[in-house]
């Protein structure tokens, strides 16, 4: 008999709650560092087109594409989201309009023949444009770019507006891997949410999708919402499974009324569970995942073993950007649309939020570009360091020391000391060699990594909770 928290070779340790109430504080997701809160619309626009045109030397590498569909027929008020509520359909043609001028812009700074390992569609609900708009949308996009043969091509998709001829229009632009958005499946959930999304309209999704072709799937779920506990939770997660998605993204709800409104509703309804709670159901989440055979990729994203992403955290090719984990290695990200951040080596720029202001730019034949970060040498070392952690939860000092041309070890000494308190609690070990972060540091990644982030500074209004 397997106890509730008893490890076994498929979950790997336990997660402690001791230790994740002691460490769990507000910090950056690191999708980037420095990460996005560093951002400055102060920022020089000769460095920037000549960190774009670094990236563009002979010999670039490939590139991976992201572009933000914003809008949706309703608000979800959990969303943290940069969103357009409408019911406005002509949105979606006009939209693609500027998308259009957009990739000119971007596609005359890029060295063509770069190839493009990844594209990704989100949003908003991307699957809000009619069939019709997407087709239009892969059109544009095989004319401007040369996709890689195994390009991986993925859309997050609302079952609740997804029609057949959705499905059929994203299989023939190329689309090989979909998102389904279902959050939560119990209705009082969902009712206080704001998302009605009947379990029948799941299943029908998923039918659709295998039935077309689609051999990889993943579902996105969030924990900490009102109305929920670790027994209702654990129910979502029962009737997900049944499912049989490739892939799951269990994400800690990101409560930030300060940057989304939306989200005051519920502190003025007192529905949000306890942080006890909360946690209760991480513990659910990752045993019942773990327990039915997905592997624990890291903050929490789950894939089955045989998954692109399980086989690239086995191989130490794991990668991590905007979208989250990844197997798209030394790709450059372009971004396009409203809000989309793009990144290179050497820089980070982030567009226009304000449809209006992202017009503006494109009608006057700019890159949209609202804010942006020029990387220093100390900025792309760190970098390294935290991708390090966050993808492969371990450094090696030898082999870092070789490609970032310092002693890690001296350099970063102050910050491998200041780990005892998280060595001496079994998070991770360190020797001389380098840093190999243990089973149990695991849901604390974020934790670890800002031990070795020069620009954090705590205090709430800033990041939301690491667990």
């Amino acid at each position: 008999m397997i106890l509730p928290h008893e490890p076994t070779a498929a979950t790997g340790a336990p997660l402690d709650l001791d230790l994740i109430r002691k460490y769990a504080i507000a910090g950056p997701r690191y999708t980037s560092y420095p990460p996005a809160t560093r951002f400055t619309p102060d920022f020089d626009w000769e460095r920037l087109e000549a960190a774009i045109a670094a990236d563009n030397r002979p010999g670039a590498g490939p590139l991976s594409l992201y572009f933000h569909l914003p809008f949706c027929e309703s608000l979800c008020w959990y969303c943290g989201c940069n969103t357009v509520i409408t019911r406005r359909r002509e949105s979606a043609r006009e939209y693609l309009g500027d998308l259009e001028r957009e990739m000119n812009l971007t596609a005359a700074r890029l060295r063509r023949g770069r190839p493009v390992r990844q594209i990704h569609f989100g949003g908003g609900t991307p699957t809000f444009f009619p069939p019709e708009e997407l087709a239009r949308l892969g059109l544009l996009i095989y004319e401007n770019f040369d996709l890689d043969m195994d390009c991986e091509f993925s859309v997050e998709i609302d079952p609740r507006g997804l029609t057949a001829e959705h499905v059929e229009a994203l299989r023939v632009i190329g689309v090989n891997r979909v998102s389904l958005g279902v959050q939560d499946t119990d209705p009082k959930v969902q009712v206080a949410i704001h998302r009605w999304q009947p379990s029948p309209l799941n299943r029908q999704a998923m039918t659709w999708l295998r039935d077309a072709g689609f051999r990889s799937i993943s579902v996105d779920l969030i924990y900490g919402l009102p109305k929920q506990d670790a027994a209702s939770f654990g129910r979502t997660i029962d009737e997900v499974l049944t499912l049989g998605p490739d892939r799951l993204s269990v994400f800690s709800y990101a409560h930030v009324p300060w940057l989304k409104p939306a989200q005051r509703i519920f502190d003025v309804r007192g529905e949000l569970p306890p942080p006890e709670e909360k946690l209760a159901m991480a513990v659910v989440a990752h045993d019942r995942l773990t327990r039915a055979g997905y592997v624990d990729i890291g903050l929490d994203h789950f894939a089955r073993p045989d998954d692109e992403l399980a086989v690239a955290q086995r191989s130490g090719t794991l990668q991590r950007n905007f979208q989250g984990y990844s197997t798209a290695a030394g790709a450059s990200l372009y971004g396009f649309g409203v809000s989309s951040i793009s990144s290179t080596a050497e820089s980070y720029r982030q567009n226009f939020k304000g449809m209006a202001e992202w017009r503006a730019a494109l009608a006057a034949g700019r890159l949209p570009v609202e804010r942006a970060l020029i990387l220093t040498e100390e900025d792309r070392r760190r970098r390294t360091l935290i991708m390090g952690l966050m993808c492969d939860r371990r450094l090696d000092y030898a082999a870092l020391s070789a490609s970032l041309d310092v002693d890690v070890a001296r350099e970063y000494a102050a910050e491998i000391s200041g780990l005892a308190d998280l060595e001496a609690d079994g998070l991770l070990t360190r020797t001389p060699a380098g840093i190999e972060v243990l089973p149990r540091g695991v849901p604390l990644l974020r934790v670890i990594a800002m031990r070795f982030d020069a620009t954090f500074v705590p205090g709430p209004g800033r990041h939301a909770q690491t667990v």
